[in-house]
């Protein structure tokens, strides 16, 4: 998908008290097998697109900061009513990206994921799309090949 073929999208939270629109396209789809996000989605695994943090804004509501709170640099953000996780800061990590969750948009489509990331965890009768998978994290030095390809698929 490139630039000129995406759409602003809008979503939400559950209770849709907090809203918010992406108006770029994301430089990236994941989907997280890690612990930590099993846990919080109550899923196999999180869905989630990176955007860069100009394209993503608030339209109503106001994020609380919760999940990993103990984690420096990662900051994961709830609707303070549903405590629906709809969006991650780590500036520390990806700088100005924000990793917003994906299955909180309207409108999914051609948002499956492109990597999956921490494998090591993940259950075993899960699978996924995706193109690339690795066992932790890509290594910051593997990010810019795989946003390159992303944006040329």
């Amino acid at each position: 998908m490139t630039s000129t073929d995406w759409k602003t999208r809008q979503g939400s939270c559950r209770c849709g008290r907090l809203r918010f629109e992406i108006t770029t396209p994301p430089i990236i789809t994941t989907a997280c097998h890690c612990k930590g996000c099993q846990r919080m989605s109550a899923s196999a695994f999180s869905l989630s697109m990176a955007v860069p943090v100009e394209g993503f804004r608030l339209l109503s509501g106001e994020p609380v900061i919760g999940g990993a709170r103990e984690m420096k640099g990662l900051d994961h953000s709830f609707c303070g009513h549903c405590m629906s996780w709809v969006f991650t800061r780590f500036p520390e990590v990806m700088g100005e990206i924000i990793n917003v969750r994906s299955t909180m948009l309207e409108d999914t489509s051609e948002l499956e994921p492109f990597l999956e990331t921490c494998t090591a965890e993940k259950l075993d009768w899960v699978t996924t799309p995706a193109k690339h998978s690795f066992e932790h994290f890509p290594t910051p030095e593997e990010f810019p090949a795989l946003i390159e390809e992303y944006s040329t698929r």
